[in-house]
């Protein structure tokens, strides 16, 4: 019986001796900071990106982009980027890195941010027609009263984001109101083909 006791504690203490050096070696989950679904926010971005002082190209991106969550924070990695050259049109983007694919959407005028779900932002008026389906490019002209889909599509992200420019004042600023219907992180050891390159044909 004593034999039997010393070899159940022996177990014990190894099961719980390896527990420990296991949860020692792993650090807590990482907040990623995700944004809350379905929530509307209102956020100003000025200036343009490339219209500013050589100085401010320095300090990155400002208040130039606006970042969904902690993890695009921290990476230096805007969800979405109002840019455009002194003196010239403006236009959004959500591809900022190298082998970024996102795309954005003009839904138009006629409807707000309130009322686009994640389902129509690809089919407005739900209507099986290929003129009905938004049409998605990797950059969009900014226009007041518009509202926009933004298509995430990075190598660590998927999300779509909706938003309504609310107003406008070109190179200088613009505020938008926004929702995140969809944001994925995919930041554990993501496993991708090698070789990726945007000017490399195939053979």
């Amino acid at each position: 019986m004593r034999c039997f006791a010393v070899k159940t504690f022996t177990f014990l203490f190894v099961l719980m001796f390896t527990a420990g050096l296991t949860a020692f070696g792993q650090s807590a989950p990482k907040d990623l900071g995700l944004p809350d679904l379905h929530v509307i926010k209102t956020v100003v971005l000025s200036p343009s990106y490339s219209c500013r002082d050589n100085d401010e190209f320095t300090k990155g991106y400002g208040n130039t982009a606006l970042f969904i969550s902690a993890y695009a924070k921290d990476r230096n990695s805007p969800d979405l980027l109002f840019n455009g050259a002194c003196r010239s049109e403006d236009y959004f983007t959500a591809s900022t890195a190298g082998d970024d694919m996102s795309l954005i959407a003009d839904l138009g005028a006629e409807l707000p941010v309130e009322e686009i779900s994640a389902s129509r932002a690809f089919n407005l008026k739900r209507v099986h027609s290929f003129a009905e389906y938004s049409k998605f490019a990797q950059l969009v002209k900014v226009q007041a009263g518009h509202t926009y889909a933004v298509l995430l599509n990075a190598s660590d992200r998927r999300g779509l984001l909706i938003f309504t420019v609310d107003s406008y004042v070109p190179n200088e600023k613009v505020e938008i109101r926004y929702t995140v219907k969809m944001y994925n992180v995919a930041d554990a050891g993501r496993i991708a083909a090698p070789g990726f390159d945007w000017e490399k044909k195939s053979q």
